[in-house]
């Protein structure tokens, strides 16, 4: 029988928050630059979606800040202290990006402006469809193995960026070469939604990811259980408590 592990090293949860700080770090610096170019376009091209993306990125950076915090602290037991504050302040950007959208997708489909075509929202949205899937699944498997929910929250919301990209991508150009203007608002309200979900799960502390452990056990919630063997499937590998969304 193998030996009873409860997560990573702390060498190994050192190198995990390296990863996450740099992480971290390029997400910051993408939205910041994605920020001032969709506002930018969108005011020039009269656009509330690619403004309403831009104040997104902006929500994004203070989250991702917020993770920043977290981890500046060098002690472990200080960045798990801080952890519950980090997801309150998570769960606050999700709900304010889900606010934001409803508002201006309402706006959009009540005939509130018409937009102009933007090469540079197009360019711009492209870019973060292709980029934020890589930062998004990297800080969610580094956050995942040290069993930081305040690092998995943060990921899904870069993911989030993501869906609201491709959103964006397909109002840009259906409204550039067919005039559809009702397609980006419609996808813009699932996408609240699911922002909205996401806000209440991290607003609860579902911090139900445990650390994946390397010798054939797994840990959840306090308790430990031997595997035997180490697991083949990812999600027995997440550590999750049962109705967890976390390793989803």
């Amino acid at each position: 029988m193998t030996g009873i592990s409860l997560g990573p090293s702390a060498a190994r949860r050192d190198a995990l928050t390296r990863r996450i700080r740099l992480l971290v770090a390029a997400t910051i610096t993408y939205n910041v630059i994605e920020a001032i170019v969709a506002l930018t376009a969108g005011a020039l091209a009269s656009s509330t979606a690619l403004i309403g993306f831009g104040l997104d990125s902006v929500i994004e950076v203070s989250s991702a800040a917020a993770v920043a915090w977290q981890f500046s602290a060098t002690d472990h037991d200080v960045r798990e202290a801080r952890e519950k504050r980090t997801l309150r302040i998570i769960a606050a950007s999700f709900f304010a990006l889900a606010a934001y959208v409803t508002v201006e997708a309402v706006r959009a489909l009540t005939g509130t402006g018409e937009a102009e075509h933007s090469t540079a929202g197009i360019v711009i949205a492209a870019l973060s469809l292709a980029i934020m899937p890589f930062l998004s699944a990297a800080q969610r498997r580094a956050g995942r193995e040290l069993g930081s929910a305040a690092a998995v929250a943060d990921s899904k919301q870069t993911l989030l960026c993501t869906y609201l990209s491709a959103v964006l991508l397909v109002g840009l150009v259906a409204n550039s070469l067919f005039g559809w203007s009702w397609a980006d608002p419609i996808a813009a309200l699932a996408i609240a939604a699911v922002a909205v979900k996401e806000g209440r799960e991290a607003w609860r502390g579902n911090a139900c990811c445990g650390p994946i452990t390397t010798t054939g056990t797994k840990a959840t919630a306090g308790t430990t259980a031997s595997l035997g063997t180490t697991p083949t499937a990812e999600s027995d590998a997440c550590g999750c408590k049962p109705g967890c969304t976390c390793c989803t």
